[in-house]
């Protein structure tokens, strides 16, 4: 029995990924395959870009192929491995040449003491809204803050800091942070067609996420606030390889649909080794114009959900009319202004950053990381 195509695929799924954990089959980074007159040939795209991950992948993937062939007692002359473009699928480097050099997995980013995630269960609990009025409240505090975009599928950070007629800049093959509102914010929805869907496996979001993380210019940050797909998929793994994180924030609202899944999303950073700082609970109220409270989801599902996983309850914060016009006008600062209708939402936010500060530090205390986040190493002799 010869080998054939399926034969070759089938070997692959005995190659893993090195950054991704996954063989390369199921991460769908076999683009082609084929055998004629004994010649083997398969193209790869893979996430990696280190040439010694590629190696290792490409003898790991001869090596599994020859086997097969031994076992199909077919003899092989020749197997070509080769790799596709591996930003095939996600965004060019900004300024057409080779993307920087990945910093290694787990590793801290330069001049950024911590870094925070903000992650949901599921869409549509306001995660994005929870991180960007985040980022802007801890600015107003006194503090250096970036904002990473990373919900790679549905980027929502250019409207709420409206950034419309803004374009992205380049120097040195490195982005430069937009500069908005007290925040330096990078988005992968400046660097892609506004209306274009974004149908990428896990290899081209593992790939972009890597790509907005190492190609831009941070500079000196005291925070840095990482808004997540909702979900437990591909770009919280990512990050969890790339970065070592101080924590992460769960947004959820009061029902308890979304605290079912709010669940998952901390189990899911407790098992990538990410403390947990607490759970922020959005829409926990409606504030009508006559200034009376509505609870329209249920008020208090988030703390007690909390309370049941044993992680701190950063508090609550209310849905009014003020707050959605700000959002759609690209005005987050004007959630703290002075005005009396906004008294309770600029308390809430200012309150949620407060905690978010506080947790942070702790977490970074309990894991002795320093600032710039290395963690240091004692030496005995």
């Amino acid at each position: 029995m010869a080998l054939t195509k399926d034969g070759i695929v089938d070997a692959l799924r005995r190659v893993n990924d090195p950054e991704l954990h996954r063989d390369i089959v199921s991460l769908g980074a076999v683009r082609q395959a084929s055998i004629c007159d004994g010649h083997a040939m398969v193209r790869l795209s893979v996430s990696t870009r280190d040439p010694a991950a590629r190696e290792r992948m490409k003898r790991d993937a001869e090596t599994a192929i020859r086997a097969a062939a031994i076992a199909a007692g077919e003899r092989l002359k020749q197997v070509d491995i080769d790799f596709a473009d591996a930003a095939a699928g996600r965004p060019p480097a900004p300024d057409g040449g080779a993307p920087a050099k990945p910093r290694q997995p787990g590793g801290a980013l330069p001049g950024v003491r911590h870094i925070i995630a903000v992650g949901a269960g599921k869409g549509g609990v306001g995660k994005s809204t929870i991180a960007l009025n985040l980022a802007v409240a801890l600015s107003r505090a006194g503090h250096a803050v970036g904002l990473l975009d990373g919900d790679i599928y549905g980027p929502s950070v250019p409207t709420l800091l409206g950034l419309d007629q803004f374009e992205q800049q380049v120097v040195g093959n490195m982005l430069q942070p937009f500069y908005v509102h007290g925040v330096k914010a990078v988005t992968i929805g400046k660097l892609i067609d506004p209306d274009k869907p974004l149908i990428w496996r896990g290899p081209m979001a593992h790939g972009a996420f890597s790509q907005l993380v190492n190609q831009t210019q941070w500079g000196e940050l005291d925070y840095l606030i990482i808004d997540l797909p909702p979900g437990t998929g591909d770009v919280p793994l990512t990050m969890a390889q790339l970065l070592s994180l101080t924590g992460a924030v769960i947004v959820c609202t009061p029902q308890k649909v979304a605290q079912d899944d709010a669940v998952r999303a901390a189990k899911m950073f407790q098992q990538l080794g990410i403390a947990v700082l607490g759970v922020v609970e959005n829409m926990s109220y409606f504030v009508g114009d006559d200034g009376k409270e509505y609870d329209l989801f249920g008020r208090g599902g988030a703390e007690q959900m909390a309370q049941r996983l044993g992680v701190p309850y950063l508090g609550g914060v209310p849905i009014s009319m003020a707050l959605r016009r700000n959002s759609d006008e690209g005005d987050p600062s004007a959630n703290f202004s002075a005005e009396a209708g906004n008294a309770r939402l600029k308390a809430a936010l200012e309150e949620v950053a407060r905690q978010v500060g506080a947790q942070a530090a702790l977490a970074s205390t309990r894991a002795g990381i320093p600032a710039g986040g290395a963690r240091p190493e004692l030496t005995i002799s």
